[in-house]
């Protein structure tokens, strides 16, 4: 049976002066039906002004968690320098419990390096960055097997990323979700090298889901046939203009007619 095609948008904490105008988005977008509620994890805008506003990621996922009630929520991703692990595994068993068991638990290496400066974190290379989150992978793991109470459910790991010999294991062995940047030829390719990840940690690769940025109605389609099943949108403060997703939410409903 095949996955329904799901719209997310992401209610990024940037460029909003007063928190009421990311709670409004967050409204406005679960009334019109969006699958799914993401944010981001820096503590700096990463477009437009770099000195303009922003607000904390975790913190605001616990605000989402108790505002909503239908949409899945997270991060688009958590930086895994940024947080102790095992204190991550139980803030997002927490947020789980708010939400009723809607948690997506997004993570990547990190990349964005004021958030580390500024923040008195370790940069460090991208081969550094990688093994800090293979080993925060394996701890959260971990952890959320301790925790007392446990999660409501087995809480879905999103890995955000597409290098093919390390950040491709990672998902093979721990990623619910697999969310990347590509195109169809590139998606392709890259699953292909993600099925042989799994096929060496015994994985199945249908558990897999994927997740890109949502391309316009016209790409949609090849990218749904390439396997393709969350869609990404991307909104700013103030306005938090959603028209794209409305556009979105349109075209997914055609192609699902009896959506429930």
């Amino acid at each position: 049976m095949s996955r329904p095609i799901r719209i997310g948008v992401q209610i990024q904490p940037q460029h909003a002066p007063r928190y009421d105008l990311i709670r409004d988005a967050v409204r406005r977008a679960e009334d019109m039906g969006v699958d799914a509620v993401f944010n981001f994890d820096h503590f700096f805008p990463v477009s437009g002004n770099p000195e303009g506003e922003t607000f904390e990621c975790w913190t605001m996922l616990a605000a989402i968690a108790e505002q909503t009630e239908h949409v899945r929520l997270g991060a688009l991703v958590t930086g895994a320098g940024y947080r102790n692990p095992d204190l991550l595994a139980d803030m997002a068993r927490t947020v789980d419990h708010i939400s009723g068991g809607r948690l997506i638990l997004g993570i990547g290496s990190g990349w964005f390096q004021r958030d580390y400066d500024e923040y008195g974190y370790e940069f460090g290379t991208p081969g550094t960055r990688l093994a800090l989150l293979k080993q925060d992978l394996a701890r959260i793991d971990a952890r959320l097997k301790k925790l007392n109470p446990p999660p409501l459910r087995h809480i879905p790991i999103l890995i955000g990323g597409g290098g093919e010999k390390k950040t491709l294991r990672l998902v093979a062995k721990y990623a619910d979700v697999w969310h990347t940047f590509a195109d169809v030829a590139v998606l392709e390719h890259k699953a292909t090298i993600l099925a042989e990840h799994c096929a060496e940690v015994g994985r199945d690769l249908t558990t897999i889901q994927r997740s890109v940025d949502w391309p316009g109605a016209a790409a949609a389609a090849a990218l749904v046939e390439a396997g393709v099943t969350l869609f990404r949108i991307s909104s700013n403060g103030p306005d938090y203009d959603l028209s794209e997703v409305e556009a979105a939410l349109r075209w997914r409903d055609a192609q699902e007619p009896n959506r429930l």
